[in-house]
């Protein structure tokens, strides 16, 4: 099934779902109008027990290259600037990326600039093209981070890293960014694409309602103490317990057979 929102793509072949940033012209540029389709995208891939894994790509020979300035500049030319859209569309973009209960990766080519490359940062497991980079361009234009890279950016790559992306606004090549740690793996331009979907399938296929712990936990463990996540992990633990996965796997295990996992 394949369907068409103007500037957002929605296809989903079995449990995975793929939504595409769709304005190639202007290497995928964010407007309202987008971000708005895909909050939505978002929201129903998070809420579709059929979707078990996401892939977010761009249309074209790009990933994203963030806010379109076209857009904002003849809005602060006619003295509205949008500024908003920080709260009204960024935020809860990251935020349905990071607490979707289901792994989402990025596949990325070309570039991916300001909140483009924080939405990728956003995701769990990030495919680059050996032609990608990632510039974390805010300072260019006078602004500081935003869509989660304060947060993201440090804790993939540790604070001196995020201070240099940032302040000096200098993108980095895919080589780059996997020695950084920011990209989980780097292949041929051509190959990004079937790269993620192979690695969205597999995850589709398995234990999704642990990957939901899992991302849950490390957001948790991020901003508590160590006593306050080792009891979320227990609390994690009895809830995954009692799943028909978890029961399912055990079997199959003491078996020396292959599990076959439901979500549930």
């Amino acid at each position: 099934m394949t369907e068409t929102a103007t500037t957002v793509l929605w296809a989903q072949d079995g449990g995975v779902a793929t939504i595409t940033l769709n304005r190639p012209e202007v290497r995928n540029a964010l407007t309202a109008d987008m971000k708005e389709s895909l909050l939505a995208a978002l929201r129903r891939a998070g809420g579709d027990p059929a979707v078990r894994a996401v892939i977010i790509t761009g249309a074209g020979g790009a990933f994203c290259a963030g806010q379109d300035l076209r857009e904002h500049g003849e809005l602060l030319a006619a003295g509205q600037p949008a500024l908003d859209t920080v709260r009204r569309h960024y935020n809860p973009i990251v935020t349905a990326l990071m607490t979707m209960p289901k792994p989402v990766v990025a596949a990325i080519h070309g570039s991916a600039a300001g909140a483009g490359a924080a939405f990728a940062l956003a995701c769990d497991l990030r495919i680059a093209g050996r032609g990608a980079s990632l510039l974390m361009a805010f300072a260019r234009v006078g602004l500081g981070p935003d869509s989660g890279s304060s947060w993201t950016l440090q804790r993939l790559a540790g604070p001196g890293r995020a201070a240099q992306m940032l302040i000096l606004a200098e993108p980095l090549t895919a080589d780059q960014a996997l020695a950084a740690g920011l990209v989980t793996a780097v292949v041929d331009d051509a190959e990004v694409t079937a790269a993620a979907q192979e690695l969205a399938a597999r995850l589709a296929a398995g234990p999704t309602a642990a990957y939901a712990a899992i991302k849950a936990a490390l957001a948790y463990s991020a901003s508590h103490d160590l006593t306050e996540s080792l009891e979320n992990e227990a609390r994690l633990q009895e809830s995954l317990g009692r799943t028909a996965d978890h029961q399912a796997a055990t079997a199959a295990f003491l078996r020396k057979e292959r599990p076959v996992f439901e979500g549930r």
